[in-house]
């Protein structure tokens, strides 16, 4: 079976997930985890590098074992540990950890005390009742779970955008190698850059007579073939994911492009629009009668219904063909306009590289700051820093920071945000920093009022700067957590306070309405990578993405200030009470 990094690192979380449910050894649990995470973020494949007889570089967190499992799986496609590891347990029973609200400790009880061991038997058992009889559980987890079951249906067949990614990108460049492709390029929620992706719509122009079909069909990743034409074929790859290639003549390529990319809203609604002055929409372009009249390009599907081009991260009908008409599209932001990045770890506490490395790959990715913010001392199992350890290490910065040329370090912290809205350190330390992120990192299920007064309190801290991921949630893994988001924006914006686009995959939180609601309400936004090693860089066009489908703008966004404008604007918070000072957009990137 051809084997990607997501499988890999699909195969080590699998590994973890197992340990844990099992009660074994924490800190090798943590080794399998970090190697997912390693693995999963390295830029290139190690199937391409082991199948070309290269040494792959040596990853943090990897060492000779993990290593040589690797070389296994990739040249096997399978993993003798993980064999053995279900072998003890019932193989389905790690998909009960993607059920939100059910993390290790509570599936082994369930397995233990019900014995429950599928997703359909924790379904029988929570509409028995039979759940909340269990010690740690009660009613209001049983209905919970009830509620999670009902959503992780909907959500099952979906994966994350980043590992779609893998598979399209290995496509695409398979298909662009047959002789006679012109074009490839992949539609739907794809290419708008949704979370999760269910399936890979792919359209494919060519000259006449290309195989491209019959090599579509013949990838040696295609599990079954569910169709095959001269014009359209649909495979589930051995991933499971499925994706449709269609080959368009080239005079319909836009309009094919418009039609696949959607949403099924917005289409729907510019149909209506073209059908308004009589004219006819779909996705072999637009007629007057029988003549086309516009659909080689996207450019002239929109023209001809009298709108500018819109972004495909807009395409949703949430306003983006009103905003259109009127001559207000947001100029989106680019990755190219990020000039910092104001959130990692390193080794000191859960990351995997040290200072120096993370600066030089910030800087060879473009960038001209980062911060340096690890986890604080209350997230004792990432090793977070007491204010003792965090001393040392804003000595360490500025000792590095009188070396470096082209980038700056600056100081930071994330630090965590208590039950009562305290901070994890004191401001004797804090003080001293250039950049405070305040977080939520555990009691995920207080009641609405007492998380959102809890956040509330902590913002009102004069040198908190950001505010973290700031609704808690892991797709597929964790629910946001209950909180009034206007009241935290509305506080945040009378703070001068900023509020975190994570660029994790897993995260990428705030999500795009939430983005749209801090614009609406003057809340600037940082679109962070949170890297955790070199390769989390790369992370931050998800990030992106989701601030493009936010409907952000460069000057919506923090980190595209530059260094001197970014310190205006971060001491400008610490001032106590007032108004968020107006700053013309202009200065502010000067």
């Amino acid at each position: 079976m051809p084997i990607h990094n997501a499988d890999i690192a699909a195969i080590f979380e699998e590994i973890a997930d197992l340990l844990e449910i099992r009660g074994d050894n924490p800190f090798r649990i943590r080794a399998y985890r970090n190697a997912a995470r390693s693995v999963g973020e390295f830029g290139r494949e190690f199937k391409t590098l082991i199948e070309a007889g290269a040494e792959p570089p040596k990853l943090p967190g990897i060492g000779a074992d993990l290593s040589a499992k690797i070389h296994e799986i990739v040249i096997t496609g399978r993993c003798a540990a993980l064999d053995k590891l279900r072998k003890e347990m019932p193989p389905a029973i790690t998909e009960l950890l993607k059920i939100p609200g059910l993390g290790p400790k509570r599936v082994q009880a369930l397995n233990r005390e019900l014995g429950v061991a599928t997703v359909a038997q924790l379904k029988q058992a929570a509409r028995a009742g039979h759940i909340r009889e269990l010690a740690g559980f009660g009613a209001k987890t049983e209905q919970r779970i009830l509620e999670a079951l009902a959503a992780h249906a909907e959500q099952a067949r979906r994966v994350k955008l980043a590992v779609a990614t893998q598979y399209a990108e290995a496509l695409i460049e398979y298909l662009e190698r047959v002789r006679g492709v012109q074009q490839v390029v992949v539609a739907g929620s794809y290419r708008r850059m949704q979370e999760t992706v269910g399936d890979l719509d792919i359209l494919v122009t060519a000259q006449p007579g290309s195989a491209v079909m019959a090599r579509f069909v013949a990838y040696d990743e295609v599990r079954d073939v569910l169709a095959q034409g001269e014009t359209r074929s649909s495979v589930v790859l051995k991933s499971g994911l499925q994706v449709d290639l269609r080959l368009v003549p080239a005079e319909c390529y836009g309009a094919a492009l418009h039609y696949f990319t959607g949403s099924k809203a917005h289409n729907i609604a510019i149909r209506r629009l073209a059908q308004a002055r009589g004219l006819k929409l779909n996705e072999y372009g637009v007629f007057r009668g029988e003549r086309r009249v516009a659909g080689e390009t996207e450019e002239s599907v929109f023209a001809a219904v009298g709108l500018p081009l819109i972004a495909p991260e807009l395409r949703e009908d949430r306003g983006e063909i009103e905003a259109a008409r009127a001559g207000r599209l947001p100029q989106l932001v680019t990755l190219a306009d990020l000039r910092g990045d104001l959130h990692m770890h390193t080794r000191a506490s859960d990351g995997r590289n040290t200072i120096q490395e993370m600066a030089l790959a910030a800087g060879e990715q473009g960038l001209g700051y980062i911060a340096i913010t690890e986890h604080s001392r209350r997230l004792a199992v990432t090793r977070g820093l007491d204010p003792q350890r965090l001393a040392r290490q804003i000595d360490e910065i500025e000792r590095l920071n009188a070396g470096l040329t082209g980038i700056t370090v600056l100081k930071g912290i994330e630090v965590d945000i208590l039950e009562d809205g305290t901070l994890d350190l004191p401001d004797s330390v804090l003080q001293r920093l250039d950049v405070v992120i305040a977080a939520v990192h555990g009691k995920f299920d207080l009641s609405r009022r007492r998380q959102t007064e809890r956040i509330l309190r902590a913002l009102d801290n004069r040198h908190v700067n950001l505010l973290a991921h700031p609704t808690g949630r892991l797709l597929g893994a964790r629910e946001p957590y209950d909180v009034d988001m206007l009241r935290i924006l509305r506080k945040a914006k009378s703070r001068r306070i900023c509020v975190e686009l994570n660029s994790q995959p897993e995260r990428l939180d705030l999500d795009d309405t939430l983005c749209q609601m801090a614009r609406d309400e003057g809340v600037l936004v940082s679109i962070n990578s949170d890297a955790h090693s070199t390769f989390d860089f790369a992370n931050l066009r998800y990030g992106i993405g989701q601030a493009r489908r936010g409907w952000l703008e460069r000057d919506n966004v923090l980190n595209t200030r530059s260094l001197a404008a970014l310190r205006a604007l971060l001491n400008a918070g610490r001032q106590r009470g007032g108004a968020a000072p107006i700053v013309s957009p202009a200065r502010l990137r000067s």
